[in-house]
């Protein structure tokens, strides 16, 4: 008999959101924080030093119970609820990113997680052939028993909900709960929610901003087991869906468009680059198929053991070496433990501080690089 996960505590739940909304804490940071500290409460008291151990000029910004409180009964009001990593209501398929979001807001019902799902993602400024063509597809794999993930954007997101809301979708914003983009939308939120759910990383009142967009599409790609896109020009927020699913692990498909409409261009680049061929929904069940009999995702404790041993605290030589040793270029972190020879423990507390002062930048298969001051 598999044991039910464990539920956050209200006090856990507060510490995690003060925590995710502290500047420069992303899921990364907040993984490795929970690692070396055992529990957010304990990690928001050690922040202070750290940053000043990384040569920050300023103290953490760091959100009071009353802020943190205050969003958490907004969410109430607006009937949504915060769901922390581990816990029944999280996305199964969010747990198998390299570090998900500890904590998202949900506005919906929390059951379309336990669906397989496939996300649809495309150009805002479609055409009527590709807006026919998301729906059809949302449609078909919604009758399949698959839940269609979208980013709730204008055209082909819009019609992939569409198509699917009769059978579950989950729209994923790149602001708050309480601020769809673009703004015509929001009634749309309230039909998915109804049967499916609605998300973001983001807090009540976020207006969304340019650079949130492609952390929303991360979660797109997340929380599906294959990415479709319908049509897409050389450069577009799809293409980065597409590449963050890739490096993910999913399956990317494509459906094919005139090589004279530029709206087809990105989309047509991925075929030649290896995309999956659409032309109906069987090209995307047949490919599923097999994803659907896998085992479940691992299961991930709310209380983590420390990563870090009793390691020696890290002298100013030892951070004087790791910036020595870091530069623009991604760089593995077993290649900065063999190349400065310090403990991993040294390593990853380094690395740590100098994210929290926003000084790190973190790449795929989790490569970091530095990131320079502005002369």
């Amino acid at each position: 008999m598999t044991q039910a996960r464990p539920l956050l505590s209200e006090r856990q739940r507060l510490a995690w959101l003060r925590l995710i909304r502290t500047p420069n804490v992303g899921p990364a940071t907040f993984r490795d924080l929970i690692n070396r500290f055992g529990s957010a409460e304990t990690a928001i008291e050690e922040l202070p030093g750290l940053m000043r151990n990384a040569g920050a000029a300023a103290a953490p910004r760091i959100p009071p119970v009353s802020a943190a409180e205050a969003e958490m009964e907004k969410a109430n009001r607006f009937g949504a609820r915060f769901v922390g990593i581990g816990e029944p209501d999280y996305p199964p398929q969010l747990r198998r990113m390299d570090y998900p979001p500890p904590l998202i807001a949900v506005k919906g019902n929390g059951a379309i997680f336990s669906l397989p799902a496939v996300a649809i993602v495309g150009a805002r400024n479609a055409s009527l052939a590709g807006l026919k063509m998301a729906r059809m597809l949302a449609a078909a794999v919604g009758k399949e028993g698959y839940a269609v993930i979208s980013g709730l954007a204008r055209g082909i997101d819009t019609a992939a909900h569409e198509g699917s809301i009769a059978t579950g979708t989950v729209g994923v914003l790149a602001g708050g709960l309480d601020r769809p983009y673009p703004p015509e939308n929001a009634g749309l939120c309230e039909r998915i929610a109804e049967s499916g759910a609605v998300v973001t990383e983001m807090p009540f009142g976020w207006e969304p901003r340019a650079q949130d967009f492609p952390r929303r599409n991360r979660v797109v790609a997340g929380l599906g087991l294959g990415l479709v896109v319908v049509e897409a020009a050389r450069r577009s927020g799809s293409l980065i869906s597409a590449r963050l699913a890739n490096e993910m692990g999913r399956i990317v498909f494509s459906v094919p468009g005139s090589p004279l409409d530029p709206r087809a261009e990105g989309a047509n680049r991925l075929l030649k680059d290896g995309a999956v061929l659409v032309t109906s929904a069987e090209d995307i069940l047949d490919a599923l198929a097999p994803l659907t009999l896998t085992e479940s995702p691992p299961e991930i404790d709310l209380d983590e053991p420390p990563d870090f041993s009793d390691a020696p605290t890290p002298a100013e030589t030892d951070r004087s070496k790791i910036l020595e040793a870091l530069g623009p270029v991604p760089t593995g972190i077993d290649e900065l433990i063999w190349h400065t020879g310090l403990h991993p423990a040294q390593v990853f507390m380094i690395l740590l501080e100098l994210d929290l002062a926003g000084r790190l930048e973190r790449h795929s298969g989790g490569a970091v690089s530095i990131v320079f001051p502005d002369p």
